[in-house]
């Protein structure tokens, strides 16, 4: 099980709280858990990636573990930490601006 937190704009859309589960296999992936939450919750499809290209919004960001895997590519295998269900898969989103 993956734990995924939502911004606020995305868990109204998802109409969830902060935190999602997901069932995923140890062997998950950035893309993995991309996968699974626009299969789960279809009013996200195209918020945290576009559905054209697959590439991710540029104000969106993906963190775990306290580092920033934005640019890391869909197949980089999440930590540890984060498929055992100890820490939180973040996705973000970025401000832009002062």
């Amino acid at each position: 099980m993956i734990r995924v937190q939502l911004p606020y704009h995305l868990q109204t859309l998802a109409r969830v709280g902060r935190e999602v589960v997901l069932p995923l296999d140890a062997e998950s992936t950035i893309g993995s858990v991309l996968d699974a939450l626009e299969a789960r919750y279809p009013a996200l499809r195209g918020t945290v990636r576009d559905q054209v290209t697959g590439q991710r919004r540029p104000f969106i960001r993906f963190f775990a573990c306290g580092e920033d895997l934005s640019l890391e590519p869909y197949e980089f295998p999440l930590p540890d930490a984060v498929r055992s269900g100890q820490e939180i898969f973040r996705i973000v989103g970025a401000m832009a601006g002062g």
